[in-house]
């Protein structure tokens, strides 16, 4: 079995792995079909941590993820051999005070797929996970949008956990994977006056496809200007929620100044920075709310949903596709923001049968 590693900083090989074991009690055994290349793979690739995940080499990153069922253990009962699947990478104990809580998500035993002493990256050819994590897929579904199903269910819960309700204003700055699947889920749930900004003229496009009626060039164009302060400006009272998508320190000063007094902030991206800070005057004037979202907490089969009611949407955010063994070119890619790319996909073997 093949299996793409990092094995240093900016280093990844195609290396023979041992053979996945039949799946125990509850496991499924799942042959790989597509697998995107996230943020947090490519934070791992650039500096071999994020905070104190840091990676022991070799090591398998890849968490989001698609296949094929080959083989189920027993007491296995919502998936058999032939179904189609996207995958929850996160893999939760079910017994804590999180999880009985609802929160799988801050599981206190969570184990998530790619982690640094967590569980290992699903970039391989076969792969044993949990019944629990394996979602089917309709047939109108193809396995590289199914893969997609992961970044998009975190776009999903965010507007779930945030105040956007029929009639709301929302802003989403930046729009790399995560933010365009915050625009997907706004608009899957019917809000309309979506406002969005990226530096990059390639995810400012796919904004305007997916559901942003007004997209800016941070770096050209006086956002607050334009959308809340100036002359015309559609939404003059300011939004009513402003989603932060790149884990910028400039986007979180703007988003405080696009809020209107009682807004909420919503904080989805992951700075590379240890700390980040608010103006605390405007902050406290305006009496913002805070919501800071940790990935997503079973919305997987809302992300499904939501792919299968418009495949092309995620399909034309796919912008680039790789075999397994030019793994290494696809951090590149998506490491130095080249050719246009949103998200690329590394396709395995089988899914090419």
């Amino acid at each position: 079995m093949k299996a793409a590693v990092l094995t240093g900083i900016r280093k990844v090989e195609v290396r023979d792995a041992p053979d996945t074991p039949a799946p125990g009690t509850g496991e499924v055994l799942v042959s790989v079909g597509a697998v995107g290349v996230c943020g947090s793979d490519v934070h791992y690739f650039r500096t071999g941590r994020i905070g104190g995940q840091v990676v022991e080499y070799p090591y398998t990153v890849g968490h989001e993820c698609s296949g094929v069922v080959e083989q189920v253990g027993p007491h296995v009962s919502r998936v058999r051999p032939g179904d189609r699947i996207a995958i929850e990478p996160a893999i939760a104990c079910h017994s804590c005070d999180q999880c009985i809580a609802g929160r799988p998500n801050t599981c206190r035993n969570l184990r998530f797929m790619s982690c640094p002493g967590e569980a290992e990256g699903l970039l391989r050819e076969r792969i044993l996970v949990p019944e629990k994590n394996c979602f089917t897929v309709p047939d109108n579904v193809t396995l590289e949008q199914a893969a997609f199903a992961e970044p998009l269910s975190v776009g999903v819960y965010s507007v779930k956990r945030s105040s956007c309700a029929a009639g709301s204003s929302a802003g989403v700055l930046g729009t790399g994977p995560i933010g365009l699947s915050v625009l997907l889920s706004l608009r899957a749930a019917g809000i309309t006056a979506c406002y969005a900004s990226d530096r990059l003229a390639p995810r400012r496009a796919a904004a305007g496809r997916v559901g942003a009626k007004w997209i800016g060039d941070p770096g050209a164009t006086d956002v607050l200007s334009a959308l809340v302060a100036g002359p015309g400006a559609p939404e003059p009272a300011g939004l009513d929620v402003v989603f932060e998508c790149c884990g910028e320190q400039e986007a979180l000063d703007q988003a405080i100044r696009l809020l209107k007094p009682g807004g909420e902030l919503v904080i989805v991206g992951i700075p590379d920075a240890g700390r980040i800070s608010f103006d605390v005057d405007d902050f406290r004037r305006k009496e913002i709310s805070t919501t800071y979202i940790r990935r997503q907490a079973k919305c997987v089969a809302e992300a499904v949903d939501v792919i299968a009611a418009n495949p092309a949407d995620v399909d034309s955010l796919i912008t680039h596709r790789f075999p397994v063994h030019e793994t290494q070119d696809a951090f590149e890619l998506v490491d130095g923001y080249r050719d246009g790319v949103i998200k690329a996909m590394i396709v395995l073997p089988r899914m090419q049968a």
